[in-house]
This record gives C-alpha cells, structure tokens and sequence, in this order.
C-alpha cells in the first residue's frame, strides 16, 4: 500500500536506525496501574519512489515481549495470551498519511490472520546530518489497539488487562545512500 502524500525526503528505502528506534507500549493492570513495556525486535519499511509518495510498513516479533519481568513476560508469550507459537508476529501497513497540525497515518494492523484499521498520531521529529555523515529523520508515532479485536486474551477480563493497548514508535531512519 502507498500514502498518498508528497515528501521532501530522498527516493530510495530508508534504513531502520535501530539504535536509536524503539516499539513501546502500555496496558493498564486492575485498572489501577500501567504496565509499560517493549518490542525488542521489529523491521520497517520505509520506501520513498521519485514523486515523492512514501511506502511504509512495519513487523514486530511477539516474542520479542519484555516488560523487564521474566514471569510476566513468559506468560504474555504463552498461548492465553499472545500465542506467540501461533502468532508470532504483529504487522503495520499504511494507506493513507494524513497532513494535520502534524501527521496521521492512516493503516492495517494485522495479527493472527486479523485486520483491524488504525491511525496513529506522528509527531515529526526532524531531520539531522550525523557524525557520520548519514541524513537521519525522527518521528514518534502513537495509537492505540483493542486486544480482543484481534482475539488475545478474551477470556481475560478488561478489569484485569485493560482491552486497550497504547503503543509508541520512537522511530529514526538512515537517508538511502547515492
């Protein structure tokens, strides 16, 4: 899927920084607490053609869940839960970027065979020359998704988990080179 919104950014596919990008995301716990935690691994895609339209999707490994609490993340792997053996990954496909006061992005979640739309709110960060003489673009986009659409956890009450899952991307990419 294409945006349909122009850029100034160079054609190419932009490289994943991933040291400096990160996949968050928090649920609320009894309703009383949040639970923060990560994805540690996931790719984008990020193509740029020559008129400027941007393709972009992303893929998160599920097994990848870290909380920094071993227990808590074994069983969120577990088949009650994510069913990572079954559903090892969750994908972003993006239709439509949206210029507001900054931007929406417009897409497709996909996890275990289901799609469901969502919108992320991206804050553009910018765009910097680094040490090494690479061009690098930031963003931070948030949304949020409802477990039980995608079928996780639905014998589990939202009092317990919350039903909403907020996520953050912390993202910067490398310009293509040549």
């Amino acid at each position: 899927m294409t945006t349909s919104t122009q850029t100034t950014l160079a054609p190419g596919s932009w490289a994943l920084d991933t040291a400096h990008s990160a996949v968050n995301f928090t649920v609320r716990h009894l309703g009383i607490s949040k639970v923060r935690g990560r994805f540690n691994r996931f790719e984008t895609e990020f193509v740029v053609d020559a008129s400027g339209t941007a393709q972009i999707a992303a893929t998160i490994h599920l097994d990848s869940f870290d909380t920094g609490n071993p227990d808590r993340d074994a069983h969120a792997r577990a088949a009650d839960l994510l069913d990572v053996a079954n559903r090892p990954t969750l994908t972003f496909k993006a239709a439509d970027v949206r210029v507001a006061e900054d931007f929406q992005v417009d897409g497709e979640v996909t996890l275990g065979g289901i799609t469901q739309p969502v919108t992320l709110d991206v804050e553009w960060g910018g765009r910097q020359t680094a040490p090494t003489g690479d061009i690098h673009i930031g963003f931070t986009a948030t949304g949020s998704i409802k477990r039980t659409g995608f079928g996780v956890a639905t014998a589990i009450p939202s009092a317990m988990i919350s039903d909403k899952v907020a996520i953050e991307l912390d993202i910067q990419l490398i310009e293509p080179k040549g």
